[in-house]
C-alpha cells in the first residue's frame, strides 16, 4: 500500500487537475486532453454512476437474515401499490395536460377566428401572436428559472438514467413541476412542439418521487419502506413510469411497454415486464374514464380530440404493386430525410448550447424570437393559399368556424376554404388528424402540403433546444404524415390506397428515420390509428427507413445524449475495442484501504478525490499476503465515520459495528439530500484512531482478469449493470488489484486521448 503522504500529494494535483476539468462547459463536448485523462482516469465528466449492483457483506446479510415473511409480502406488495399509484398519477397528469392545451389553444384560435370573421385581420395576428408570447415566455420563465433540466424531450435523460447515468437533477420535484406546466404552455403556445416525450419525463419524474421512500426529516415513511431506498428497485419504477407516459401521451399501453423496452431501459426480466404492463393498463383504464366523462362537455373545449387517437379504420385497406413501391419510396424518403433532421438538430442544439450559457435573459429571448418567427409563419403563410370551394359532400360543416376542423374559412369567401389554414391554424393534434384524413383525397392542394412541410420541418428543427420542454414525436409525426400524403396525391393515378393511409405511411417512416425504432413504433401507431390491416406496411416502412437512416447517422435521442456529455454504456462495444485489454484503459493513481484503515487516512482520501469506490485491501496480520477484501463506497464510508464506530488499536471491530450501525442508515436518501463530507464532526483526536471496513465492504465485487478483451469487459460491465469493475493481475506475487473500470473509461473521448491513433 501507497505511503499516505505520497498518496496525499498526488490526490492534491489530481483534485486541482479534476477542479479545472469541471469548470469547463459540460453541454458542447467533454474536455479531452492526453494529459489530463492520462492523470484523472476514469473522471471524464463529473457525471456520477449508479449503484445498480446489489452489495454482499456482512451488514446486508445480517439484513436479510432478521428479514421475517410478513416483511417479505410488504416488499412485493409495496412493488405493485407503487405500479398502481404511478400508473394513476400518470394518468391524472395526461388527462390535465390534454384538457389545459385544448382549453389554452382553442380560446386563442377561437378569438383570432372572431376577429378573422370581422375581417380585423391586424387584429387577429395581434392577438394570436400575443396570446402565443406571452405562453411562449411563460414556458421560458420556468425553465430558465426553475428547472433548467426540463427543457427538451427529457427522453435522452431517462434513457441515460436507466442506463445507470445520474445526471443532476433530472428527476427533481422542480423539474416535475416545470415539466408539466412548461409543457402545457409550450404546446398551447403554437410552437411545433408535443407533449408526448416530456410525458415520458414526467412519468418518470413520478416514479421517481414515489420511490424516494418517504421522509426521514419530516416523519413520512415507515420501516419497511427502506427496502426501496437504493437505485435497483428506483430503476425498476422509473421503467415503469416511463411506460405509463407513453401510454398516457398515446393511449397505446402495449406501445408505452414496447418503448420502455426498445428504447428506455438498458436492464429487462420478466418480472418488470408484468409490472411495467399493469402500470400501463391503469393508465389506459384512467384515460378511457375520463375520455367518457369528457365527451359530455364536462371539460370544456376538450372533448373528442385532444388526446391523440386517430381513427381510420374507414378506410379500405387495399393495395397492388405499385403501392408496395410507393412504400418502399416512402420508406427510403424517409430514412434520408429523417438522419438530415437528425443532424440538422444536432448543429442546431450545439448553437443554442452555446448561446443559453449566457444566462437565462438570454434564453428567455431566443424563445420570444423563435415564438415570433412561428407565428408569422403559422398566420403568413396561409394567405399564400388560394381559397377551394367547400365540398358538396362534407361530413362537416364547410367552412367550420370552430376550434378544429378540416375546413377554416380564414380569410376566404363564403363556401370556400383555406387549406393551409387548416393545417396552421390548428392545435399540432387536430393538424395531424386532419392530415391522416380518410376519403378526402382532394382536400388539400399538392403545394400546400409542400409549403406546410418545409414549413413544419424547419420549425421543427430550430425549436427543439430552446428553454421550454418539447417533444419530438408530434413534429416528427406532423412533418411525416404531410409528405406521406403528398405523396400520395402523386401516386393517386396508379394507387388504391387512400391518401390518409399514406400519410400514416409518411409518419412511420419519418419516425423509423429519426428514431431508429421499429416494434414499439409499429405498435404504437397502430393503437393510434386503429386499423391492425396496415401493419404489414408500417412494419415494411419502418425497416426500410431505420435501414437508410443508420447508414448516415445514429438515432436523435443518441445523438443528443452524446450531446450532454452524459456517459452512455452502448449495447454494441466500438470495434477497436477489440484490439485493447482491460489494462490498456486503467489510469492512476489508484487509491486502496486497509481492512481496518486509520479515519486521518480515510477523511484525507475523501476530500482530496473525486473517486467514489475505494478497493479494500487485506494485509498481514489480518491475512498472509495481501490480498482483495472487498470494495467500499464514499457514501457508505460517509456513513460509518458519522456514526464513530472507531477503535483506538488496529483490530477487528465488526460486531461493534454491526450495533452501532444498521442497513437502514446506509439506504440511499433523495436526490441532493445524500451525507456529505462537510456534514461530518470528527474531532482531532479520532483522526488517529481506526475503524473496521470489513462489514461494510462488497466482498465479492464483479472482477476481471488484466488480460480481458476490452470489448467483452464493456458488454459485461453494461449487462450487469455496474459502477465499479475491479482489474486483478493474471500472475500472483503482485499487488493484488491492478486498477478500477467505470463506465467513463468504457468511453471513446477517454480510449482515444491514450490512444489517438487507434
Amino acid at each position: 500500500m501507497m505511503d499516505f503522504e505520497e498518496r496525499l500529494e498526488i490526490d492534491d494535483f489530481e483534485s486541482e487537475v479534476m477542479e479545472r476539468i469541471y469548470s469547463k462547459p459540460l453541454l458542447i463536448k467533454r474536455v479531452n486532453t492526453t494529459s489530463q485523462i492520462a492523470i484523472v482516469g476514469a473522471n471524464v465528466c463529473p457525471v456520477e454512476s449508479l449503484d445498480y449492483e446489489v452489495p454482499e457483506n456482512e451488514l446486508v446479510n445480517e439484513d436479510w437474515r432478521s428479514r421475517r415473511t410478513v416483511q417479505i409480502f410488504q416488499y412485493i406488495l409495496l412493488k405493485w401499490a407503487f405500479a398502481l399509484i404511478i400508473g394513476l398519477s400518470t394518468g391524472l397528469v395526461g388527462i390535465f395536460n390534454n384538457i389545459a392545451v385544448e382549453n389554452i389553444a382553442g380560446f386563442k384560435l377561437l378569438l383570432t377566428t372572431d376577429l378573422m370573421l370581422k375581417h380585423k385581420y391586424y387584429k387577429a395576428f395581434a392577438a394570436y401572436a400575443g396570446c402565443n408570447l406571452g405562453l411562449a415566455t411563460s414556458a421560458a420563465a420556468l425553465c430558465a428559472l426553475i428547472a433548467p433540466a426540463a427543457a427538451g424531450s427529457g427522453i435522452p435523460e431517462v434513457k441515460a438514467y436507466l442506463n445507470g447515468v445520474d445526471a443532476y437533477s433530472i428527476l427533481a420535484p422542480s423539474t416535475l413541476f416545470v415539466k408539466i406546466f412548461g409543457s402545457i404552455f409550450g404546446v398551447a403556445a403554437g410552437f411545433v412542439v408535443g407533449k408526448e416525450g416530456p410525458m415520458v419525463h414526467t412519468g418518470s419524474c413520478i416514479a421517481s418521487l414515489i420511490g424516494q421512500g418517504g421522509s426521514r426529516k419530516y416523519h413520512l415513511t415507515w420501516r419497511w419502506l427502506r427496502y426501496f431506498k437504493n437505485d435497483r428497485d428506483r430503476r425498476d419504477l422509473i421503467t415503469c413510469g416511463a411506460a405509463a407516459g407513453v401510454a398516457a401521451a398515446f393511449r397505446a399501453p402495449v406501445g408505452g411497454v414496447l418503448f420502455a423496452l426498445e428504447e428506455a431501459a438498458s436492464w429487462w426480466r420478466s418480472a418488470l415486464l408484468w409490472r411495467t404492463f399493469f402500470t400501463t393498463a391503469v393508465v389506459a383504464i384512467v384515460l378511457r374514464g375520463f375520455i367518457q366523462l369528457c365527451s359530455t362537455g364536462t371539460c370544456g373545449l376538450f372533448g373528442q380530440g385532444g388526446l391523440i387517437m386517430y381513427d381510420i379504420s374507414a378506410a379500405k385497406v387495399v393495395y397492388s404493386t405499385p403501392d408496395i413501391l410507393a412504400v418502399i419510396l416512402l420508406g427510403v424518403i424517409g430514412g434520408i430525410l429523417g438522419s438530415l433532421y437528425n443532424y440538422l438538430v444536432d448543429k442546431v442544439l450545439r448553437t443554442y448550447s452555446i448561446i443559453n450559457e449566457r444566462g437565462a435573459a438570454v434564453k428567455i429571448l431566443l424563445v420570444i424570437m423563435i415564438s415570433l418567427l412561428t407565428s408569422i409563419c403559422s398566420y403568413g403563410l396561409p394567405w399564400l393559399a388560394t381559397c377551394i370551394p367547400c365540398p358538396a359532400d362534407a361530413s362537416t360543416s364547410c367552412p367550420n368556424t370552430d376550434v378544429s376542423g378540416n375546413y377554416k374559412s380564414f380569410q376566404c369567401p363564403p363556401g370556400h376554404y383555406n387549406d393551409l389554414a387548416s393545417l396552421f391554424l390548428n392545435t399540432n393534434d387536430d393538424a395531424i388528424r386532419n392530415l391522416l384524413s380518410t376519403n378526402t383525397v382532394k382536400e388539400f392542394h399538392i403545394s400546400s402540403l409542400f409549403i406546410f412541410f418545409v414549413a413544419v420541418y424547419c420549425l421543427g428543427i430550430i425549436t427543439y433546444g430552446i428553454a421550454i420542454p418539447s417533444g419530438l414525436f408530434i413534429p416528427v409525426i406532423l412533418a411525416g404524415s404531410c409528405y406521406g400524403r403528398l405523396v400520395g396525391r402523386l401516386f393517386e393515378p396508379i394507387s388504391k390506397l387512400d391518401v390518409g393511409l399514406f400519410s400514416l405511411l409518411g409518419a412511420a417512416s419519418f419516425l423509423g428515420g429519426t428514431m431508429r425504432m421499429t416494434v414499439s413504433l409499429c405498435v404504437i401507431l397502430l393503437e393510434l390509428t386503429n386499423d391492425l390491416l396496415m401493419l404489414p406496411l408500417v412494419m415494411l416502412v419502418l425497416l426500410i427507413s431505420k435501414t437508410m437512416g443508420d447508414m448516415f447517422n445514429k438515432g436523435v435521442y443518441d445523438q443528443i445524449v452524446k450531446l450532454k456529455g452524459l456517459p452512455y454504456m452502448e449495447a454494441h462495444p466500438e470495434p477497436y475495442m477489440k484490439h485493447l485489454i482491460a489494462r490498456d484503459v486503467v489510469t492512476g493513481p489508484l487509491i486502496t484501504f486497509s481492512g481496518v484503515e486509520k479515519v486521518g487516512n480515510i477523511l484525507h482520501a475523501l476530500k482530496n478525490t473525486g473517486h467514489n469506490g475505494f478497493p479494500v485491501i487485506d494485509e498481514p496480520p489480518f491475512s498472509d499476503a495481501p490480498e482483495l477484501c472487498g470494495l467500499v463506497l464514499r457514501s457508505k464510508l460517509l456513513v460509518l465515520l458519522k456514526g464513530k464506530a472507531f477503535s483506538k488499536d488496529r483490530v477487528l471491530a465488526g460486531n461493534e459495528v454491526l450495533r452501532k450501525i444498521s442497513e437502514l442508515d446506509f439506504a440511499k436518501a433523495g436526490s441532493g439530500k445524500g451525507l456529505k463530507l462537510e456534514d461530518l464532526d470528527i474531532q482531532e483526536e479520532e483522526w488517529d484512531m481506526y475503524v473496521d471496513l470489513h462489514p461494510i465492504a462488497n466482498t465479492s465485487p464483479y472482477t476481471v482478469v488484466e488480460t480481458m478483451s476490452l470489448a467483452k469487459a464493456a458488454v459485461l460491465f453494461r449487462e450487469l449493470g455496474l459502477r465499479h469493475m475491479c482489474v486483478v493481475p493474471k500472475s500472483q506475487g503482485r499487488p493484488p488489484i491492478v486498477g478500477i473500470l467505470t463506465r467513463h473509461d468504457f468511453q471513446p473521448e477517454h480510449i482515444l486521448g491514450l490512444y489517438p491513433h487507434i
